[in-house]
């Protein structure tokens, strides 16, 4: 990771039409599990995303590799707690970009506590946010879009 140039900026619409391309991969759904409703249909997704970027309770940040779009991440809230969630291009995992990533939004965006959810199988996504201090505090069980069926989801929360 010492070469890689990680960036975050301020999230535009035109970087939405990447991070579409993003999670139009099967691997990276699967892995992700809880993906959107509207994840194949592009117009449904740009709108979505267009109604995300215009919410001021939402914060997101494009992740940069040496000027190119790699991913995304962002905080949201979902009923009534400050959610974290991140996606990274499958061509940059396990290169401590996400970790990195995460790190640097950490700084930008304090609300705590913050909450993560990933999937029960999610190894790399699980390291991601125990690097970033946060700690497993339960389970909870979801309906995974991107596997047809409800799973066991992981709970971690950041307090400091």
């Amino acid at each position: 990771m010492d070469t890689l140039n990680i960036t975050l900026h301020e999230t535009t619409f035109a970087d939405i039409a990447l991070f579409f391309q993003f999670q139009l991969d099967e691997a990276a759904c699967r892995m992700a599990a809880f993906t959107s409703k509207d994840g194949n249909d592009k117009a449904a997704y740009l709108a979505r995303w267009e109604q995300l970027l215009k919410d001021p309770s939402i914060s997101i940040r494009t992740i940069k590799v040496d000027d190119v779009i790699v991913g995304s991440v962002s905080k949201y809230v979902l009923f009534g707690d400050a959610e974290i969630t991140y996606w990274l291009d499958k061509n940059y995992w396990d290169k401590g970009i996400a970790t990195f990533a995460l790190k640097e939004f950490l700084k930008l965006e304090t609300t705590r506590p913050l909450y993560g959810r990933i999937a029960y199988d999610n190894y790399g996504s699980q390291k991601v946010l125990e690097r970033n201090g946060f700690v497993k505090i339960g389970e909870d069980k979801g309906f995974a879009k991107a596997r047809d069926k409800e799973i066991v989801e992981f709970v971690f929360v950041l307090n400091n």
